[in-house]
């Protein structure tokens, strides 16, 4: 029965990212930790794997439309991968299972799903109105970031947020790329954030293995419902509100964020 609701919950955050492209860490984490009481270290260290794979399926599919602008995406990883290896240091030297280390896992995750939903609803009520293609020469000056040391500074912020937590690649991704390239069309920025998760989540997904906080037979399970979830949410995807949609998640997502910091 356990192994039928884990396909459900794989292919209901599935059909969301595939509607909203909102981050599959920022629901799966909590709904794992919440409604099956699997601890938080296992949750984290599952769901980044489980982002590594669906997203790299995404990654093909733009690489192949040329949305991707690799020299970003290595921007991002210099900063994102060295803050993930020595992240994954300290948990090491810690241990993930350590009654401190779990509350600082929470109340992480907790500051991350708030994040995540103010940048959702501030989306889904402003939503910024970028250009989805550039005039030929602007390409290279749109991918300049506000200052050489941003991506990697955020970059690193993120990879350490995504480490502790498996959330900060989706929505808050995206907002960091706007704040670093702002000229840049909105589906190369999208582009850009789904392809250098791919890195970042299977380094920090493997080295939460090495540490025995991966449960694979659950992985597994949650990809079963995933990938058909996120292939049927992108054929719907031009038939839903979206408006409506990423208001109600960003309440979910802040309900899960507070219940998490109160824990």
């Amino acid at each position: 029965m356990h192994d039928v609701a884990f396909i459900l919950a794989g292919f209901f955050v599935g059909l969301v990212v595939g509607l909203t492209g909102v981050g599959g860490g920022s629901l799966m984490t909590p709904i794992l930790i919440f409604f099956f009481g699997v601890k938080p270290y296992l949750a984290v260290g599952t769901d980044l794997l489980f982002a590594a794979f669906t997203k790299a399926g995404g990654t093909l599919r733009l690489a192949r439309a040329g949305l991707v602008n690799w020299r970003i995406v290595a921007s991002l990883s210099a900063g994102s991968i060295p803050a993930a290896l020595l992240t994954l240091y300290v948990l090491h030297r810690l241990g993930p299972a350590d009654p401190a280390v779990q509350r600082l896992m929470t109340g992480t995750l907790g500051a991350a799903l708030l994040l995540t939903a103010a940048a959702t609803l501030y989306k889904a009520v402003r939503g910024r109105a970028l250009p989805a293609t550039l005039a030929h020469g602007q390409e290279a000056r749109a991918a300049q970031p506000r200052h050489w040391s941003l991506p990697l500074l955020l970059g690193a912020l993120v990879g350490t947020l995504v480490t502790l937590t498996s959330v900060g690649a989706g929505a808050i991704g995206v907002s960091v790329l706007l704040i670093i390239y702002p000229l840049l069309p909105l589906p190369r920025i999208v582009a850009a954030d789904i392809a250098y998760a791919v890195p970042l989540t299977l380094v920090a997904g493997l080295g939460h293995a090495s540490l025995g906080s991966v449960d694979w037979t659950l992985l597994a399970l949650l990809l079963a419902g995933s990938l058909p979830g996120i292939w049927l949410g992108t054929h719907l995807m031009h038939r839903t509100n979206e408006r409506l949609i990423r208001s109600a998640l960003s309440v979910l997502l802040a309900w899960a964020g507070i219940k998490l910091i109160a824990i």
